[in-house]
């Protein structure tokens, strides 16, 4: 699936290590470093660079904060500041969407009926599909052990924290709760560190992060989102 036909689409996935992108038609992905003190015109402005010899119309963005009704609510944990109220739009000069990460993954990696998207990687991304409708989560914010949060355990800090086999302990544990409590047909697990999981329990799957490039031109090609988003 690509974007609209008749115009190209500039993906960009902002994680906490890096930034990512690509646009329809071409295959090169092309990234540079991002971290703790990325703002969002330091984004733009890094994207705008390896991006220069592209030509696109619309730009999908994915963000690793909250965002609703396509606007950044609060600002990303794992970056800097100024992402709230910052227009987008106007920064790049072409009309721009923008979603969770882990939701523009999710949009790419959903195939039928009802997914779970989990993300593991700085932190627990999380998005619901439901018959095709996406509902951005914020899952890894929930309480889980010792005054601790999903994220906190299954994040890179629980990873770095625990250690492999510990973290992956409490990997399935997580995803059992949060499968008994949202009842999914499939669970997909993305994100840098999914291929760290030795086994994943039936009706789980590993994703792709290049599903969120999908995910990003899914984003101009009829994705439904729930409506208070």
């Amino acid at each position: 699936m690509a974007g609209p036909q008749s115009q190209k689409v500039l993906v960009v996935d902002i994680g906490g290590s890096n930034v990512k992108v690509l646009v329809s038609g071409e295959t090169e992905r092309r990234r540079f470093e991002s971290g703790p003190e990325l703002t969002p015109q330091q984004m733009v402005d890094g994207v705008l660079e390896v991006a220069r010899d592209w030509s696109y119309d619309l730009v999908a963005l994915g963000i690793p904060a909250l965002v609703v009704m396509g606007k950044v609510a609060v600002d990303p944990v794992n970056l800097g500041s100024d992402w709230v109220g910052f227009d987008f739009e106007r920064a790049f000069g072409k009309p721009t969407r923008v979603a969770n990460d882990a939701a523009m993954q999710a949009l790419g990696s959903y195939r039928r009926g009802r997914m779970l998207f989990l993300g593991l990687g700085t932190g627990l991304g999380s998005a619901l599909i439901v018959e095709g409708v996406l509902e951005p989560m914020e899952l890894g914010h929930l309480p889980y052990k010792n005054g601790h949060t999903f994220e906190d355990y299954v994040g890179i800090r629980g990873l770095e924290r625990h250690g492999k086999r510990r973290w992956r302990k409490h990997v399935l544990d997580v995803i059992a709760r949060l499968r008994a409590a949202l009842e999914p047909d499939e669970i997909v697990i993305g994100g840098g560190n999914a291929a760290k999981l030795e086994k994943l329990p039936p009706r789980t799957r590993l994703g792709d992060n290049e599903n969120a490039f999908l995910g990003g031109f899914r984003l101009w090609d009829g994705a439904r989102m729930a409506r208070h988003r």
